[in-house]
């Protein structure tokens, strides 16, 4: 058993009651990322790289976003537990939830190097949303354990038990952690009843989703796993399938030491549903398999998901491009309704794509859903030689690092925000970064009003190798 919990015996009591609590009734659903209650996502983007962290969140309109409607979060921020040190990696995965159910969601920060006196490395820091957001503090969760390393590696909040509250989900290389429902305390984390996890596991980071016909949220666990002597590493894909019960006992592995190489799904893991069968279905991307890389689509059922998938390259009939070596494709995912059709869509970045015959400019692909599945027909292919899109296709921008669906402008629509970590903002910079926001339309992505903007644009000074929007809140 591993790391089962230190919470005390009461804190036990209360969660072990909180699982056979009713679900509240009437009770309207907080619109995740919308921070300051007014109707619409905002774009949480998180830059671990600068100076121990940051997270900006540019805030939506029915006009999209804009740097003018923003604020930076870092550790230095008034209210804001902790202190930014170089090594924190504040920013490292983002994600929203209300937290303290008080109608607004809040931001959930993971900043796995933390520095933390007597403790493993890592922190999971969350920021209050409301009418003023980022304005009332906040709260800091740390290691529970001395083998707790990384902790805040990945974060979800999603109803874990079945009982209809959000719980709070923390992983760490190799440990698994969740919080009962309500504002989390530092003496509340729980581990499962039956410890899943595997021997040399490091976890990445978790993904919340309906992907089996549980009580609860399904929560996919992704990261590698090392051989005996650490000298090798393979890929590790679990689906921890939530609700009432021994949380652990209903757990699949997918992908467990049989994917060497490549990417090992620390930003290429994303759920939807893309069929439109009420199941979420998972995309992984590894850039590691075919020439240039793929991803591979695994179907939500009753029954959880299908230890195999459907695989797709840039060879695969109608994927735009071609399949050539160190893509990358498959770098980055993401899921959404970019349509509007209620099947999601997937966007694929690759970010070493050659266009024009310039290396490493970057380029992005969205396949739509529909009742059959992801469909390779109507395709599109982004990047900054694409009229609309705003640059230029420069070498070594890294189009595609980053990217995420999300509908901002509250039109019933995903966007998508792209990041290029190497995008280089003046003259002589080097990895300075950048981000664009793609509108969702009924045919697809379109370039008509798109948006960019890199760290000055908040305030920021040009730092070489800042790495602006390393990572999205998805």
């Amino acid at each position: 058993m591993r790391a089962r919990t230190l919470a005390v015996a009461t804190a036990v009591a209360l969660a072990v009651a909180g699982l056979a609590a009713p679900a509240a009734v009437g009770t309207p659903a907080v619109l995740t990322y919308d921070f300051n209650g007014d109707g619409y996502r905002d774009l949480a983007i998180g830059t671990p790289k600068a100076s121990g962290g940051t997270v900006t969140v540019v805030f939506g309109s029915a006009s999209g976003v804009s740097p003018a409607r923003s604020v930076n979060v870092t550790q230095d921020t008034p209210g804001v537990p902790g202190v930014s040190e170089s090594v924190d990696r504040f920013g490292e995965n983002v994600t929203s939830g209300d937290v303290n159910s008080d109608g607004y969601a809040d931001l959930i920060v993971g900043a796995p190097g933390e520095e933390v006196t007597g403790k493993p490395r890592g922190s999971v820091t969350i920021i209050w949303g409301g009418a003023k957001p980022f304005t009332s503090g906040g709260m800091s969760l740390t290691a529970p354990t001395g083998e707790a390393s990384g902790f805040g590696e990945g974060a979800a909040f999603a109803d874990l038990d079945g009982d209809g509250g959000g719980n709070l989900v923390v992983v760490g290389d190799g440990t698994f952690w969740w919080y009962g429902d309500g504002k989390p305390t530092q003496g509340g984390a729980l581990a499962p009843e039956v410890d899943f996890l595997p021997p040399g596991v490091r976890l990445d980071g978790v993904v919340a989703g309906r992907f089996s016909a549980t009580d609860g949220n399904d929560f996919v666990v992704h990261g590698r796993i090392d051989n005996a002597s650490g000298t090798t590493s393979t890929a590790y894909l679990g689906l921890l399938r939530g609700g009432p019960g021994d949380i652990g006992f209903s757990y699949s592995a997918l992908a467990a030491g049989d994917t060497p190489g490549g990417t090992l799904f620390s930003a290429a893991v994303a759920g939807g549903d893309i069929n439109g069968d009420g199941y979420d279905d998972l995309v992984t991307g590894n850039t590691g398999a075919g020439k240039g890389g793929s991803f591979t689509v695994r179907y939500g059922t009753s029954t959880g998901l299908p230890v195999t998938g459907k695989t797709y390259t840039q060879a695969s009939a109608g994927v735009p491009g071609t399949d050539e070596p160190y893509d990358n494709f498959g770098a980055a995912v993401a899921v959404g309704d970019a349509t509007g059709d209620a099947r999601a869509d997937v966007a694929v970045g690759a970010p070493n794509e050659t266009v024009d015959g310039v290396r490493d400019v970057g380029n992005i692909v969205l396949l739509k859903g529909s009742w059959n599945g992801l469909s390779t027909s109507g395709a599109q292919s982004f990047h900054q030689a694409t009229p609309g899109v705003p640059g230029a296709a420069e070498a070594g921008d890294h189009f595609g690092s980053s990217v995420r669906l999300r509908d901002i402008n509250h039109n019933g629509k995903a966007d998508l925000a792209v990041g290029a970590y190497g995008e280089d903002v003046l003259p002589g910079g080097y990895d300075d970064g950048a981000a664009w926001v793609l509108r969702g339309s009924t045919t697809g992505l379109t370039s008509t009003s798109a948006t960019a903007f890199n760290a000055t644009d908040f305030g920021y000074p040009v730092v070489d190798g800042r790495r602006f929007a390393d990572t999205f809140g998805r």
